[in-house]
């Protein structure tokens, strides 16, 4: 579908997906509203979304038939061991965290065991799971990867070939993925949920090597840009942007140097690290002027049953009074309409 085909109330929709309160379709028919208005591009589960197996199925059904001219995104974050929204408690089979798949499996069996998880998730009526990590290990004490699990090793080569087992199973399931943490969260001493997190100091280069091999092999689907401050991306003239507010990390990195063309996705707008030192207006505004794509809200810092309605007015606003706005509202819109056309 052409961008010209949408209105910039339309396209600006589309580059927003939020969390939700509610755990059955009575629940959630004002946000399946929205989607089919058009005025929200997708939504993201917590684990208070999840009552039971088939509630779940129930609402992501009523969001696939509400009426929205392209497919909303239903995502999630499944990514095995501590770090996944559905449960055994609820029916659903769950999977290792990725430090013990790579322990104990090999990638082929690995695949096998995502095969699994991806068929259970397409089976609910998901089409979007936020993994890979391909984060590397380089600090066990890292209190958000490394204490959990949630990479594949040290080696950007293993890390890859584990990501792609990853993907493979999803895609095989028509579950689209999105590699994270860019630029790589593994070597940080913080956890960007909390507040500020400076990688100058630990971070090194060889954290790219996985999402720059995933690029180049056309396993991106989409990449989820991390929270992380670093001195030398952070822009000049005193700016303290994160990676998922700097033009230099994803349009200068991402976009340019690892020649990544695809779908750019902010990790969580509401974490501490962008919450407490950015205002709600200004981290929507430079984010797409970074060159992501789609925003990310949890919606649990101070929920608002009509946040999207307020990011969508920010957005078009600024787009009505700056023209070079409007434009990468645009090229995101057109990206995105891209990956979509991959949804069922």
């Amino acid at each position: 579908m052409p961008a010209a085909a949408q209105s910039l109330d339309e396209m600006a929709g589309q580059m927003i997906l939020v969390g939700f309160r509610g755990d059955a379709p009575e629940k959630t028919r004002t946000l399946a509203a929205m989607i089919g208005a058009g005025r929200v591009g997708g939504v993201m589960y917590l684990k208070t979304n999840v009552a039971s197996l088939d509630a779940v199925r129930a609402m992501n059904r009523q969001f696939r038939e509400a009426g929205a001219k392209l497919v909303p995104f239903i995502a999630l974050d499944q990514e095995g061991g501590s770090i996944e929204r559905l449960t055994g408690a609820v029916g659903f089979r769950e999977v290792p965290s990725a430090a013990a798949v790579a322990k104990s499996d090999s990638p082929a069996e690995a695949e096998a065991l995502y095969n699994d998880l991806a068929t259970g998730l397409a089976s609910l009526g998901f089409n979007l799971n936020f993994g890979p990590v391909v984060d590397l290990n380089l600090n066990s004490a890292n209190p958000i990867i490394g204490k959990y699990g949630r990479s594949f090793g040290t080696d950007p080569e293993v890390v890859d070939r584990y990501a792609e087992a990853f993907i493979a199973a999803h895609r095989r399931a028509h579950v689209l993925t999105a590699l994270k943490h860019f630029p790589g969260h593994g070597s940080s001493a913080a956890d960007s949920h909390e507040g500020f997190v400076d990688i100058s100091k630990t971070w090194q280069a060889v954290e790219l090597d996985p999402f720059r091999a995933l690029v180049a092999g056309g396993d991106a689907d989409m990449v989820m840009v991390a929270h992380l401050y670093h001195q030398k991306f952070a822009g000049g003239q005193g700016a303290q942007w994160p990676a998922s507010l700097s033009p230099n990390w994803v349009t200068g990195v991402l976009r340019s140097q690892l020649g990544y063309q695809g779908v750019v996705i902010t990790d969580d707008l509401e974490m501490g690290a962008i919450r407490k030192l950015f205002g709600f207006k200004q981290a929507i505004l430079q984010a797409v002027r970074a060159g992501d794509d789609i925003l990310l809200f949890s919606n649990t810092a101070d929920y608002r049953p009509g946040l999207a309605d307020e990011v969508r007015g920010i957005l078009v606003a600024e787009a009505t009074r700056d023209p070079a706005f409007a434009k990468r509202i645009e090229q995101s819109f057109q990206r995105i309409v891209a990956l979509k056309k991959n949804l069922r």
